[in-house]
């Protein structure tokens, strides 16, 4: 084995040349690596793209929701208006087809019109009068309101002036507005009259609109003596007026939808008539939408478009962070291997000097184990014979003159004999210590029990002692463990400071492990000294009160790390001490 090692510190192996030129191959960047770092790249653009195409679907599905959300608003407003207007229908059927203004008054002031329906101009009143009613209309009418007139003239051969409108100041305008006189007005409510449902308007301007900007009128028809006619021909005959609603569209849209909540903007045209157009429209916008609604007789057309407050909400950094972060992670992979490219060839050449100390290194253990052994020898055969002789030297001086000699020579001779024993155990202790790790030992059944009970029978213990082991067989390299059970059970005894004790051999199987615990009943090793105690030379008292030379522990703490395990004392330095070790379960490969 030495020969070997010896050569392989001179020449390198063909094995060892062909590993060399495969680091050295793997030392420089290959098509490999470009190609991780190309597939890398298009990974960063894939997730870039797809991620990309993500946010654009969840923020067109948003805008989707904000346009939809849009209409639903205005149809729910025109829906609480129209409920508004059929509530004066009741009320007016209620009277029997007619109202005094006061009553009119009283239920326009019930709605609270400018809380509860903003974008609202006001609610009103208009009766049918015929050619033949008018005289009487204008004279009930004028008892309450003596300057009411009807205007402005036309040629139509019916009459349906506004009569009541509430708040009447901001629409004092429209008192007495005939809606027969313009085509849009007229043919609504004429359509309102011969379907008995609601109807708008097409686009107008308002008598009461200083700006003379876009809106619409809104009628609800009521009918003579609350009567519900089922046929065109009862509803024209019957009709008796209608409520209805002005409306001016700015106002209605910004009642209806708070601008500054709105993240879309809104145009809305009737028959190619512009009816409303939200000036915060983006110039660029994201996304657009056409929709037609069905409103009350009329076609409204919904261009909306996402506006500026839109873009703001929606901005969405991520593609571009995974866009800039993939490529930040492409270029650290890329500089990653030219590091590793350079970190190989800068590790081969400390491998090459590093080989070149080991080489010199490796010559000089092998000195150094040539040396040992003849240590070793030097100890077993030079410094063992005078040690003998001086031991035999002193049995024939304790034959021989044991009569002659004073109690003090007598003691003197004692001791010298007690310490020649103890050297002798040291050198032997010494070499077996030094020969740990010399040879490898198969592994072999052994029950735990019946050697537990040999080697307590062999060390000779004291009657008031005992050793308890279970009664399981193990595989384990028999002679290395029988050493350490040795040790372990004789210091159990050896140091043990009574006449009785209980000596404990317990065993677990941990996960690729055997786990020994000697364990006995007497004095206890504080946890400061658990290291010292493991060390070479150490005894935890005075070396003339206790029999050996104070490395057994460190001889088994030894065997047990050259094994692949380990030795742990457990004792808080009280009464007991437990010794506990783990042995691999399979036999360790050098």
């Amino acid at each position: 084995m030495q020969h070997a090692a010896g050569d392989i510190g001179c020449q390198k192996q063909p094995g060892a040349i062909d590993q060399r030129k495969k680091l050295e191959q793997a030392g420089n960047l290959h098509w490999v690596h470009y190609l991780v770092v190309a597939l890398s790249i298009l990974l960063t653009l894939g997730a870039w793209y797809f991620s990309k195409q993500q946010v654009l679907q969840k923020v067109e599905q948003q805008f989707d929701r904000e346009a939809q959300q849009t209409i639903e608003l205005i149809k729910e407003r025109m829906e609480l208006y129209e409920n508004a207007l059929w509530g004066g229908v009741s009320l007016i059927d209620s009277n029997g087809s007619e109202i005094s203004h006061q009553q009119w008054s009283a239920y326009a002031n019930s709605l609270h019109i400018e809380k509860t329906y903003p974008g609202i101009n006001g609610i009103g009143v208009i009766f049918n009068i015929q050619p033949h009613q008018l005289a009487a209309y204008l004279q009930k009418i004028r008892q309450s309101r003596p300057g009411y007139q009807i205007f402005p003239e036309h040629n139509k051969q019916e009459f349906w002036p506004v009569t009541y409108i509430e708040p009447e100041r901001p629409n004092r305008k429209a008192v007495g507005l005939d809606m027969a006189f313009e085509r849009n007005r007229y043919a609504s409510i004429i359509k309102a009259r011969d379907s008995g449902e609601a109807q708008l308007t097409g686009p107008i301007t308002l008598v009461q609109d200083a700006r003379q900007t876009p809106g619409f009128l809104f009628y609800t028809p009521f009918y003579l003596n609350a009567r519900k006619p089922t046929t065109l021909a009862a509803r024209q005959q019957y009709i008796k007026g209608v409520t209805y609603a002005p409306f001016i569209m700015s106002k209605l849209m910004q009642g209806t939808l708070a601008e500054h909540k709105r993240y879309v903007a809104v145009r809305i045209t009737d028959n190619s008539e512009e009816l409303y157009y939200d000036s915060q429209s983006d110039p660029e916008p994201m996304f657009k939408k056409k929709t037609i609604v069905p409103m009350y007789g009329r076609q409204w057309h919904f261009d909306i478009r996402s506006n500026l407050n839109f873009r703001q909400a929606v901005d969405n950094s991520q593609p571009n962070f995974i866009l800039i972060g993939g490529l930040i992670i492409d270029s650290l992979l890329l500089g990653l291997f030219i590091f590793l490219s350079r970190a190989n060839r800068t590790a081969l050449f400390y491998a090459d000097q590093m080989t070149a100390e080991l080489e010199t290194k490796t010559r000089n253990l092998e000195k150094s184990n040539r040396d040992l052994e003849e240590f070793s020898y030097v100890a077993s055969h030079d410094l063992k014979s005078p040690l003998n002789a001086i031991k035999q030297l002193v049995g024939w001086l304790e034959e021989d003159c044991i009569e002659f000699l004073p109690d003090s020579s007598r003691g003197h001779l004692k001791l010298l004999k007690q310490r020649s024993e103890r050297m002798m155990t040291l050198l032997n202790d010494l070499l077996a210590y030094a020969r740990i790790g010399s040879q490898i030992y198969d592994n072999e059944d052994v029950n735990l029990r019946e050697m537990s009970a040999e080697i307590f029978t062999f060390l000779d213990a004291p009657d008031g002692f005992s050793c308890s082991a279970p009664d399981i067989s193990i595989k384990i390299a028999r002679i290395p463990f029988d050493f350490v059970m040795r040790n372990l059970i004789s210091n159990a005894i050896k140091h043990h400071d009574r006449a009785t004790g209980k000596i404990t051999v317990s065993y677990q199987k941990k996960t690729g492990f055997h786990q020994f615990r000697i364990q006995d009943d007497g004095p206890g090793i504080p946890p400061p000294l658990h290291k010292k105690a493991m060390e070479m030379f150490q005894t935890l008292r005075p070396r003339d009160q206790v029999e050996g030379s104070g490395m057994g522990l460190a001889m088994v703490n030894k065997f047990a790390e050259h094994q692949g395990g380990q030795l742990t004392i457990e004792s808080d330095g009280g009464r007991g001490t437990g010794i506990v070790i783990l042995w691999p379960m399979e036999k360790l490969l050098d």
